[in-house]
């Protein structure tokens, strides 16, 4: 198929410089961002945010970001967005949108952000972003079911916070060493972590297209809050399956060691996608870390690993205005169960995340969205609390019913 889209890069975050924090010393950013179509799609429907939240500058549309560390911190995003036809653009460009704007929003805060008040703000900006999405499905019915995936990662001093909607993925380099420090929300994955897939079968397994939750295609979200503490010389890599589905993990780690910046490790990633066929849209996002405010490889911090942020209840955050936020209009209560589904659906939904700082009331019922002929084949199943292995046993036992009745029809 004729690629109908260009290669999108990001340039700079023009006078992103800011004088050293004082006798703690500094942390520098070099980060470069880079989407692609791919060989399949004919449009793009990834977006990816790239922003200094003390300056207020958003190197979207940039190609380099070299900056110093604010008060206030960095914002990286990737979203892939589903739906069909132009609905997961938009989607996707509603969520980084609103991110942005919810996050922001710090920089107008005289005193300075705890490490709670930027996490839990980071929260309640994607949950936003999924009510947003929802409410403006509802008004279209051409734009019903569209969603989209969320990796967003801030920074604030050595402390970096991920939060996570899907399968899109965050990785660490770190002496050379690569770890996906997100979970994917999908269905594949909690197979695998309930010992009844190998990574080697879910290569193959037929319904590795199916993740559990997504923004905009229920008016709740869980989102799965974890942290890490940098040290200098870290790489972040933030990026859509486009490339994670395409590109093996020791040949992506591989690429981190040996390319020479952030932007080379860009391009010669999304080229890798796109020689393994590009089946989907390519978006990455590489950011290096340096700075004597940054602990050294060889000090004695907890080892890079997947890990929960445990963060405290909060009546009110003092960042926020009421004005701006659907959330804080919601009841309190329970995290609902949503009627809604993707195009498709083969098992409940999945909770795999932390609750939801705002739960909802039940979302109203939302008709399947009508098909489309743009290649999309992702299948959302909305995040719920029912426990995993009874999406095991749903599986298993539709599979086992089709054998029977493959069986019985063949004697």
């Amino acid at each position: 198929m004729t690629q109908t889209e260009t290669t999108r890069d990001a340039p700079a975050l023009a006078d992103s410089k800011e004088p050293s924090s004082g006798p703690e010393g500094e942390i520098r950013v070099r980060a470069f961002a880079k989407t692609d179509v791919g060989q399949i799609r004919e449009h793009n429907e990834d977006n990816f945010l790239v922003a200094d939240l003390s300056k207020r500058l958003r190197g979207l549309l940039a190609s380099n970001c070299d900056g110093t560390v604010g008060q206030h911190g960095f914002l990286f995003a990737v979203c892939d967005g589903m739906g069909g036809a132009a609905a997961g653009e938009i989607a996707s460009q509603l969520a980084v949108d609103v991110l942005y704007e919810q996050m922001s929003a710090i920089a107008s805060n005289s005193r300075p952000l705890s490490r709670d008040d930027l996490a839990r703000r980071l929260v309640r900006s994607i949950e936003e972003a999924g009510q947003k999405i929802f409410h403006e499905a509802k008004l279209d019915r051409t734009r019903r079911g569209m969603g989209t995936t969320v990796t967003a990662a801030a920074l604030m001093d050595n402390f970096l916070f991920l939060a996570q909607v899907g399968d899109s993925r965050a990785y660490i380099l770190r002496e050379g060493e690569l770890v996906q420090v997100t979970r994917d929300q999908s269905l594949v994955n909690q197979l695998i972590e309930a010992g009844q897939l190998t990574e080697e079968e879910a290569e193959t397994f037929e319904h590795n297209n199916i993740i559990l939750q997504a923004l905009g295609t229920s008016e709740t979200v869980q989102v799965d809050l974890t942290f890490c503490e940098l040290h200098g010389g870290d790489k972040l890599l933030l990026c859509s399956d486009g490339l994670s589905g395409m590109v093996r993990f020791d040949e992506i780690r591989e690429v981190l060691r040996t390319a020479p910046d952030p932007a080379s490790v860009c391009s010669i990633l999304t080229e890798r996608a796109n020689l393994a066929g590009g089946h989907d849209n390519i978006t990455v996002i590489v950011t290096q870390f340096e700075g004597d405010r940054l602990p050294t490889a060889s000090a004695q911090t907890e080892a890079l690993r997947y890990r929960k942020y445990p963060l405290p209840e909060s009546a009110a955050d003092p960042t926020e205005s009421h004005q701006n936020t659907l959330a804080d209009e919601l009841d309190p209560g329970g995290p609902a169960l949503s009627q809604q589904e993707g195009p498709r659906s083969l098992s409940p939904p999945v909770s795999l995340a932390t609750p939801s700082l705002h739960p909802a009331a039940p979302a109203p019922f939302v008709p399947e969205p009508e098909p489309t002929d743009d290649g999309e084949d992702r299948i959302h199943i909305p995040g719920t609390h029912v426990p995993w292995w009874i999406v095991v046993a749903l599986v298993l036992s539709v599979m086992a019913t089709l054998t029977a009745m493959a069986w019985f029809l063949l004697r």
